[in-house]
């Protein structure tokens, strides 16, 4: 095991799956702080107090600032729940529209601009016909935690990151696009329907048809 100086991780609160990751680097590493969030909380102040080598983020709420990522010395990294091919916000629902055969995880540098950093390692994995919102969420979530297993496991036991050849494919989706990607309206083919529908359509959110300057949520069959 190589001697790291402080880890600073950064997760969502209530999160399984980000408790199983810090479970998993409490194994590996002893000195790191720790801050877990919900949407919409602030950052606590004494995060940028912090000074260490290495900034995890993993299922983060925050967007961390660049003068907090300036006090890594060594690297600071996201775990990314999408293949490279889909950075930004929206991602599984975006795959989902575009009927992409595959779907996966990533591990990147951070970058004051989100999802634009040097990738360290990612992970592959096939789509389904059946495939909903619910279940890709569900196999991303298994999928990154098995990849932060590998990142952890291989910074632990070299002490460097692992360097990918592989580069983001476009540039990140923004909220203004998954909203966009939300609306229906009249003029649209059925074929267009139904992969917005399939593609935004999430326990109570569906997407939102718009008639004459009118909006419409599409009702919840199951409420």
């Amino acid at each position: 095991m190589k001697n790291i100086g402080g880890i600073l991780f950064m997760g969502a609160q209530g999160n399984p799956q980000t408790e199983k990751a810090l479970k998993f680097l409490k194994v590996h590493f002893s000195n790191i702080t720790v801050y877990l969030g919900e949407w919409k909380e602030p950052l606590p102040e004494a995060a940028y107090d912090w000074k260490g080598d290495y900034i995890i983020s993993y299922f983060s709420r925050w967007i961390v600032p660049p003068k907090i990522l300036r006090n890594a010395k060594l690297a600071a990294i996201n775990f990314h729940p999408a293949s490279p091919d889909y950075p930004g916000i929206g991602c599984n629902n975006f795959a989902l529209y575009d009927g992409a055969s595959e779907y996966g995880v990533t591990c990147h540098h951070m970058l004051a601009s989100v999802d634009t950093g040097e990738i360290i390692k990612y992970k592959y994995f096939p789509l389904f016909a059946k495939e909903n919102v619910d279940t890709i969420l569900t196999r991303t979530h298994d999928y990154l935690l098995i990849l932060f297993y590998e990142v952890i496991s291989i910074l632990a036991e070299t002490g460097v990151l692992p360097k990918s050849q592989k580069s983001w494919s476009r540039e990140p989706y923004t909220r203004a696009q998954l909203n966009e990607l939300s609306r229906l309206n009249p003029n649209m083919s059925v074929d267009e329907f139904e992969r917005r529908i399939r593609a935004t359509s999430f326990n109570q959110w569906r997407p939102q048809v718009n008639i004459h300057g009118h909006t419409f949520e599409l009702k919840n069959e199951r409420s």
